[in-house]
């Protein structure tokens, strides 16, 4: 069987990006189960609700739904269990100390597969206020107004 190459992004997490400010990205390895394996193969899965968290120096991805492999038997997976996250000693020690600081969390950006491996990127994120959702929103829309304006005007040979 040939092997996989390349990158094939399963899942996004669209809402996170709005809801907090992202100060750092940490790309980790996820340790799954066959069946969830396969689940992900058919791009099946949520992460919308989704976190990570330090717990005794090993870092856990909870709350990411990745649903039950069609095919499976008896021995299919929970939905909604809690998976171990793959990195190096010292980003977990860096990031408990981050989170423990206070302020900041640990939430799910991406699931895909890098060369055949199931991969999560996960950022260090501060939740943003609603005034500063607001703020994101009234700076994206004047600039997608003033690209408006550019195009049209070029459009009409001014």
């Amino acid at each position: 069987m040939a092997k996989e190459r390349g990158h094939k992004v399963v899942a996004t997490n669209r809402k996170a990006r709005h809801d907090y400010l992202i100060e750092d990205t940490y790309e980790a390895g996820l340790v799954l189960s066959g069946t969830e394996v396969k689940s992900l193969r058919e791009g099946r899965a949520s992460l919308v609700d989704g976190y990570g968290y330090i717990d005794r120096g090993e870092a856990w991805l909870d709350a990411v739904h990745i649903p039950e492999y069609l095919e499976g038997t008896w021995n299919n997976h929970a939905p909604r269990r809690k998976r171990k996250l793959l990195l190096h000693k010292d980003e977990i020690r860096k990031l408990d100390q981050v989170v423990k600081q206070g302020g900041y969390t640990l939430i799910p950006l991406q699931l895909y597969f890098v060369d055949g491996r199931a991969k999560v990127e996960l950022a260090l994120a501060k939740g943003k206020r609603e005034y500063d959702k607001r703020h994101a929103l009234r700076e994206r829309q004047d600039r997608r107004e003033a690209e408006r304006a550019v195009s049209q005007r070029r459009y009409l040979g001014e």
